[in-house]
């Protein structure tokens, strides 16, 4: 079933919940274009996370779960989810967030190792709750920073903060 991973974890290592007071298929269309976006983005490590490493640049590999599998969140299959949504939101969406790091150094760009998550949004009458599971990796962007950059990326994305992280 597309956005359910049925092998998703039993225990995580973080979890976060979101408000928001907009529509369910508004929080997760901008959810998926913000991912979508992000698979195209270079960022520094001081814009997803309390940097570790100097001079770390960070992309990210997002798919989206169908049964056993994730599809990557190419254009294609960002319009077929958004398809979906407008017909009926998710109540679920998992989702494999790969993080590559990679340092610069006298103009040359060194690979690091990578951060697999697995992602699970629940949303449930103006809730969002993540969970998130580090599957493997150095952990240079940690589970406690996912949920911050993700509400910062998705509230880009509107005049006024929509998404709130409750502490």
């Amino acid at each position: 079933m597309l956005g359910l991973y049925t092998n998703f974890p039993k225990s995580v290592h973080n979890i976060a919940d979101f408000a928001f007071s907009i529509s369910n298929k508004r929080v997760q269309s901008a959810l998926i274009e913000t991912l979508f976006r992000l698979n195209n983005e270079t960022l520094t490590l001081e814009e997803v996370a309390t940097p570790s490493i100097p001079q770390c640049t960070v992309t990210f590999e997002f798919g989206v779960a169908e049964d056993t599998d994730f599809n990557y969140l190419d254009k294609e299959e960002k319009d077929r989810l958004l398809r979906t949504i407008r017909k009926k939101p998710f109540s679920t969406i998992d989702l494999l967030g790969i993080v590559c790091y990679r340092t610069v150094k006298a103009e040359k760009k060194t690979p690091l190792k990578s951060d697999y998550y697995m992602l699970r949004f629940q949303f449930v009458r103006g809730v969002a709750r993540m969970q998130i599971f580090h599957e493997k990796g150095l952990m240079y962007v940690s589970p406690k920073d996912l949920p911050e950059f993700t509400a910062e990326r998705i509230n880009s994305e509107f005049s006024k903060k929509v998404l709130k992280l409750q502490r």
